[in-house]
């Protein structure tokens, strides 16, 4: 979603700073979210300024592609492997420390199926 522009968000904080009018009348009055109407005004008092925040960028991987072929290998050679399991394997091989959630989302980002696992295992 787009942020609001700067003119809508000057009309906002004009009506506010003339007094009278609550921030929850504000954003009944302007068609928008009484938490857009309060970041808005924290946002005033603490910089001075209304423009919107710039977004960050997303982060990029925590392996680079000689990481995630290990990450394929290690996989491979042994598709019962839990998360755990192969986050402790890149370890020992690479020296680079990842959580299981980062395993796991490598593993989806590069399409590997990995076996279901019970939470008890077989039983026979």
């Amino acid at each position: 979603m787009k942020a609001y522009s700067l003119d809508f968000r000057q009309k906002i904080l004009d009506t506010y700073l003339q007094g009278g009018i609550s921030q929850r009348q504000l954003a009944k009055r302007f068609c928008v979210s009484l938490s857009f109407v309060e970041k808005l005004l924290k946002q005033y008092k603490e910089t001075q300024s209304i423009a919107p925040k710039l977004r960050t960028k997303q982060t990029s991987t925590k392996l680079n592609l000689e990481q995630l072929n290990i990450l394929q290998e290690i996989v491979e050679a042994k598709n019962d492997a839990t998360l755990s399991e192969i986050r402790l394997i890149i370890e020992e091989k690479t020296g680079i420390i990842i959580g299981i959630s980062t395993v796991d989302r490598m593993l989806r980002k590069m399409k590997i199926p990995r076996k279901n696992m019970t939470l008890f295992g077989e039983s026979n």
